[in-house]
């Protein structure tokens, strides 16, 4: 069991999306932001491991042959190409590799990481009902992932200083999320990680 049923969940920290031509080209806000996301988030997988935490890894692959019809029509509609390339360097975690022992989990062409069938049955293994979220983006497979794991029940903390958002203002999309989630919403330095957040029992839920 991961300490206190807590787990950090590290969502698409890869090249494609953290840094070099790709990166730069797609993030629109100030590359400060991204770079300062990045960081804290590798910093957060280093915490959660002293803290012995479980790290959960999950990645993107956008190779043609993983998109639906409606992905393909979108990407030609606004000349988008593939982004982490299954097997090339943008697909590669940024920063910080998984250990032996840490799971990856696989998104195929989909924001969600719960669209990774095993990710749900390794929670209720482990006996995780608490997952803490970081990487990227904040408003595209943060909130997917987060939205999800609200429904099937999982209590959430997203750590706003180790994302940011691609198409929305972050103070909306976490304002959203608190809300509608019932997110707990705070920064890394203000996060023990053995605390127990949440007890397992305990509704925090916010209004619809």
């Amino acid at each position: 069991m991961s300490a206190a049923g807590t787990a950090l969940l590290l969502v698409d920290l890869q090249n494609d999306f953290c840094a070099g031509e790709v990166a730069a080209a797609r993030f629109p806000g100030d590359p400060a932001l991204l770079a300062r996301a990045t960081a804290n988030s590798v910093r957060a997988v280093e915490l959660a491991r002293a803290a012995e935490v479980e790290v959960l890894f999950v990645r993107f692959l956008g190779d043609h042959a993983h998109q639906g019809p409606a992905w393909r029509r979108r990407d030609a509609r606004l000349g988008k190409r593939p982004k982490c390339l299954e097997g090339s360097w943008g697909a590669e975690f940024h920063g910080v590799r998984p250990r032996p022992d840490e799971a990856v989990f696989t998104k195929r062409a989909c924001f969600d990481a719960f669209q990774d069938p095993d990710l749900e049955p390794h929670l209720r293994r482990r006996g995780i009902h608490h997952l803490v979220l970081a990487g990227l983006f904040t408003d595209v497979c943060v909130d997917s992932t987060a939205r999800t794991a609200f429904q099937r029940g999982f209590h959430l903390t997203v750590l706003r200083d180790c994302t940011t958002a691609l198409h929305l203002a972050d103070a909306d999309i976490l304002r959203f999320m608190s809300r509608v989630y019932g997110a707990r919403i705070t920064e890394l330095d203000q996060l023990p990680f053995t605390e127990a957040v949440f007890d397992g029992d305990e509704s925090t839920a916010g209004q619809r």
